[in-house]
């Protein structure tokens, strides 16, 4: 069956697989980060994991460090990696250590995790995932109530290798368009507070 080992086999070989084929332009975006941002490379931030448990996410660096807007740190080449989704690739390592999984929720900040309503936190009942189905609804363009919707909805269902399967392609898809990179009328993704102060993202 696709639930439990069957799922978490093609996680470990499909990351696998992509970190081998992806290894030079792994290599050669994070010289390119190195020349444009200096260091640290990647970026981390605590992420809230599978029950609430808290991991240590790591990506690419888009953003200048220092105060300010996001708009007005993130640089050309930022802007260029979040387009195509290729400052989240370090994440495949995640995905075989078992904090993530190819295709769930996406892994949002621990501070968010206070601000769920019931409904909202069942997305926390799997491993979050580089692909899912917000993603494939249209990325950042989706707002934050049809986004969280999305993911409890995909933890309620039960696994289906076919429905993973077609959301990583279309997740592919929308990557390589650069489709729904941002919010509309924002440089990113606007934070998550509460269901009175809701912003597209």
């Amino acid at each position: 069956m696709y639930a439990g080992f069957g799922k978490r086999a093609l996680d470990v070989v499909g990351a696998a697989a992509l970190l081998v084929a992806l290894a030079p332009l792994m290599a050669a975006i994070a010289l390119l980060v190195r020349f444009a941002l200096g260091r640290p490379v990647l970026f981390r931030q605590l992420r809230a994991g599978r029950g609430g448990l808290h991991f240590v996410l790591v990506k690419f660096r888009t953003m200048r460090e220092g105060p300010g807007e996001d708009a007005a740190r993130l640089t050309r080449l930022g802007r260029l990696l979040r387009r195509c989704a290729l400052d989240e690739l370090p994440q495949l390592v995640h995905v075989l250590r078992g904090e993530m999984s190819l295709v769930g929720p996406r892994p949002l900040p621990v501070a968010y995790v206070a601000r769920y309503t019931p409904r909202e936190a069942r997305r926390l009942l799997v491993r979050p995932g580089l692909a899912g189905a917000a993603q494939a609804a249209g990325r950042n363009a989706v707002p934050w109530p049809a986004r969280l919707a999305l993911d409890a909805a995909y933890a309620d269902a039960p696994p289906r290798l076919t429905r993973d399967l077609a959301l990583l392609a279309r997740c592919a898809a929308l990557a390589v368009s650069g489709r729904g990179a941002t919010a509309p009328g924002h440089a990113t993704m606007p934070a998550f507070r509460n269901d009175s102060d809701i912003t597209p993202g």
